[in-house]
Formats: C-alpha cells, structure tokens, sequence
C-alpha cells in the first residue's frame, strides 16, 4: 500500500493532541488516516476512556485502512497515546488510486483486508466478554495453593503489563480489583493478592 505522500496534495497534515479521538467504532468516514509519528491505542471505548485495549501501533503505518478497502464502517476505536502527527487521505482519492492498481492486486488487497477485518472483529468479540470474568479468569489460572489450601496471586508484573494481556486499560482493572474486593471474593493489595472465594470466582469467570 502506499504511504501518504501518494496522496500529495490532497493528504492533508494534521497535529493531534494526547488524548483525542481519532477515529470511532461503528462510524464511516470520508478520511483515510496515515499515521507519521507518534503512538495510538486501539480498542473499545466506554464513557470517554480506553475500557478495552487491543493494541499499540506507532507511526508511520495506515490507520484502520481496511475499512477503506472495504467501504466498511470502523471497528475499533483510536485514541493519541502521545502528541501525533496525521495526514488525512479523502477517502474517494485513497479508493481511486486502488482502483489503479492490477486486478490482481485489488483482489488480493480486497482479500488481505477481509481477512484482517475478520481476525480484528473476532478480538473485539473477545474484549467484549466482562472485565470482571477476564479478570477472575487471570487470577484464578496465576494462583498458587499453599498448604493450608489457601489460595494467593504473587504479582510479579506492573498493574499496566496484566491490564494489557487482559485487553483492558490499567484504569479498569484497578477498578474491577476494587470492585472484586468489595464483594468479599478477593482481599489484599500490594503484591499479594488473597483469593478469599475461589468458587465464587469460578464462577463470575465462567470455569
């Protein structure tokens, strides 16, 4: 695929702010985005924060550009993890300079991206499984049993490093951690976390 300066004039720069949308779940849009610098997160928003993080990508790369390809709607949304540098492609001008490629090429594209789309819908089906669930699940398969048949999680990772396998914002999985808490089904803080009730949390985790 070609990087923006394909697109020159037309391919607009933008800066962008840490902590802005660039592009919505479930919306279409008349720009295709070409990262040149900076980070972005990729995942679900809930309530103007990162709920659910599926990835990190730094420039230069394309943006969600299979949903062009497809003429789909977005499947992910993408916020500035840091100050950013964009240029944005009019959607109609990135879908010409497609359609000036080989038959063959487009075919392989259109398939290339089919399949992206596909594999990224299927892990934004599972981020959607609850926080909690995953989380329990975590704790649960991290456990060690001591003697007496208690049950404990040493945390050798940062809280950020388990948020990220869990595909969740560090944010979140300090809250459901205070929320596990509250109900009684795990006690503790630092780096020992105590599984107080490990049916219950067998449960909630769907094992």
């Amino acid at each position: 695929m070609h990087n923006a300066d394909t697109f020159t004039p037309v391919a607009e720069r933008h800066l962008v702010a840490r902590g802005e949308l660039l592009i919505r779940r479930a919306e279409a849009s008349i720009w295709v985005n070409y990262l040149e610098s900076g980070r972005v997160a990729l995942g679900l928003m809930n309530d103007g924060a990162m709920e659910h993080q599926l990835g990190l990508l730094e420039g230069p790369c394309w943006l969600e550009a299979t949903s062009a390809v497809l003429n789909l709607p977005h499947v992910l949304d993408v916020v500035a993890e840091t100050p950013v540098s964009l240029r944005r492609v009019p959607l109609a001008e990135f879908q010409r300079s497609m359609r000036g490629m080989s038959a063959q090429a487009q075919e392989v594209l259109h398939d290339v991206a089919l399949a992206h789309r596909r594999q990224t819908e299927f892990a934004v089906s599972r981020l959607a499984k609850d926080a909690e669930a995953r989380c329990a699940e975590w704790l649960l398969q991290h456990a060690q049993t001591a003697s007496s048949g208690a049950m404990a999680v040493q945390l050798q990772q940062r809280k950020r490093a388990i948020a990220a396998q869990l595909g969740i914002a560090p944010e979140t999985l300090s809250r459901v951690l205070r929320h596990l808490r509250d109900r009684s089904l795990i006690s503790g803080s630092g780096r020992v976390l105590n599984l107080v009730d490990p049916p219950a949390l067998r449960s909630l985790a769907g094992v």
